[in-house]
């Protein structure tokens, strides 16, 4: 069997995602969900299409919505029309196969599928991760005393996570890794829910170091994987500081040894995340996201994906949200970039297709499999 044909075969667990859409978007909004950086519709002088994830899904996707490999945009987006959400879903969720999906929930979920609807339109299971910022956000809208808050915030992450796989923070996104990680103590966290709650209007968002610190630190505790994002991400993100080499000073603490730390989707900084799963047991990391995004790159982040950190801690996710393609999608691309980047070792002779086909099928399932106890 060659390695095309065994990762075609191989059936992954995808680590970090988000649900599908419920509902068919307009174009705009199909558009928009294959831009990660944009907050709004596509200039009139451009298309989303236009891109290497555009080109992947005119490459890729067409064929299982009946249409030719490359078919023009305005014929893709007119089949999609025509077959509506539920039935594209139907087409592309199982094809991406894929056993185990590991859900965030906490950004627009009320849009997407729930982690059990997903994995069973996809003919998988669904499994839930919980989001830290959404947690604190809930009990700020319930009104919660800022002298109640540490010890309330760490009540309603043991209940949110009773039967949830994962937890989850987007500290990236809401200040910067850039923090001193070190645990606040609880006069510091009621004095910053203080300043918090006083302003934090109808829809609050949590963007204090001082709770998002505690947010993490309780999850420490709790003692789930916990997920962290890194690298590439919209434009609420400054990028620079979302380098999980910054994430080192909370790598060296004791307690955080104890529990995965799963970095994700690094990319720029892939490089850099694989150096940490080298120098530290607890961290994995993944190139999720990136993937789609760069298409027919994607053998070449691959592959420098591989090159410091230990095989034992890379993981496979699509990181997909709305568009069933992008579930697809994710797994597709990463198949054949995969194949593709072992394929070379081992014409070289660097490698044996044994191995392989091994290191291939300990990073689409096997390392999380492990790692989250599925």
């Amino acid at each position: 069997m060659t390695l095309d044909a065994y990762a075609a075969e191989l059936r992954l667990v995808d680590h970090r995602v988000h649900g599908a859409f419920v509902a068919a978007p307009d174009r705009a909004g199909f558009e928009e969900a294959l831009r990660e950086g944009p907050h709004g519709p596509v200039p009139p002088w451009m298309s989303a299409f236009d891109s290497q994830l555009g080109f992947a899904v005119r490459r890729w996707c067409a064929p299982l919505l009946d249409l030719p490999a490359h078919a023009p945009a305005d014929a893709y987006w007119r089949r999609r029309d025509e077959l509506g959400e539920p039935s594209v879903a139907a087409r592309l969720l199982p094809a991406a196969g894929v056993d185990h999906w590991l859900v965030d929930t906490g950004y627009q979920g009320d849009v997407l599928t729930s982690p059990d609807a997903l994995g069973r339109a996809a003919g998988g299971r669904g499994h839930t991760v919980v989001r830290l910022e959404a947690l604190a956000e809930a009990l700020a809208a319930q009104g919660t005393a800022a002298a109640a808050y540490p010890e309330a915030f760490r009540a309603l992450l043991h209940e949110a996570s009773r039967d949830a796989v994962a937890v989850k923070t987007v500290a990236a996104y809401r200040a910067g890794l850039d923090l001193d990680w070190s645990a606040p103590d609880p006069a510091e966290v009621r004095a910053a829910a203080g300043r918090w709650l006083a302003e934090a209007g109808p829809a609050p968002r949590l963007t204090d170091p001082v709770l998002l610190r505690h947010g993490v630190h309780c999850a420490v505790e709790r003692g789930l994987p916990i997920q962290v994002h890194t690298g590439f991400g919209d434009r609420d993100l400054d990028l620079h500081r979302a380098n999980p080499l910054l994430l080192t000073g909370l790598l060296r603490q004791p307690a955080v040894a104890a529990v995965p730390v799963m970095l994700l989707h690094c990319y720029p900084f892939h490089r850099e995340a694989g150096y940490l799963a080298q120098a530290f047991d607890q961290v994995y990391c993944d190139v999720g996201l990136a993937v789609n995004h760069v298409g027919a790159r994607a053998a070449a982040v691959v592959a420098e994906s591989m090159e410091l950190a230990p095989f034992a801690k890379l993981l496979y996710s699509s990181d997909a949200w709305g568009p069933a393609e992008l579930h697809y999608l994710g797994a597709t691309l990463w198949r054949r970039a995969t194949a593709a980047a072992t394929q070379a070792w081992v014409d070289a002779g660097d490698w044996s297709e044994p191995d392989a086909r091994r290191v291939m099928r300990m990073i689409g399932r096997e390392n999380a499999l492990r790692a989250y106890h599925l």
